[in-house]
């Protein structure tokens, strides 16, 4: 694998751990944008923030790489009513709602990042 493609799986696979980390210390903000209609809201941060941890893991390791990568694929797929969600009920103190709107179509490119590993 090229030195960049090497760069940017690395930095893929610490993004999603980190963000997988932040559900446990700003749950309260994970939980603000869940949609109400979501049940067991504060299980469903934690639970996603452990499979983006996992996820993150796995694309670290040549043999769960590709897994890993359909499992982000798929991971946004599901958080992205949570974003809608946000944009669509943003609170004062919640980005400004150019970026939440900006964050909806990022998704796809972080898609496209990620496929780019499958």
């Amino acid at each position: 694998m090229p030195e960049t493609s090497v760069i940017s799986l690395y930095t893929m696979a610490i993004l999603y751990i980190f963000a997988g980390v932040m559900h446990f210390v700003l749950p309260k903000f994970y939980l603000r944008i869940m949609p109400p209609y979501i049940p067991s809201p504060k299980f469903v941060v934690y639970f996603s923030g452990v499979v983006e941890i996992a996820l993150g893991a796995m694309l670290l390791v040549p043999e769960t790489k590709q897994l890993g990568a359909w499992g982000v694929i798929l991971l946004l797929i599901a958080v992205f009513p949570a974003n809608l969600y946000h944009y669509q009920s943003r609170r004062k103190t919640d980005p400004p709602k150019w970026a939440l709107l900006l964050r909806l179509p990022i998704q796809l490119l972080l898609i496209y990042w990620a496929y780019t590993f499958t």
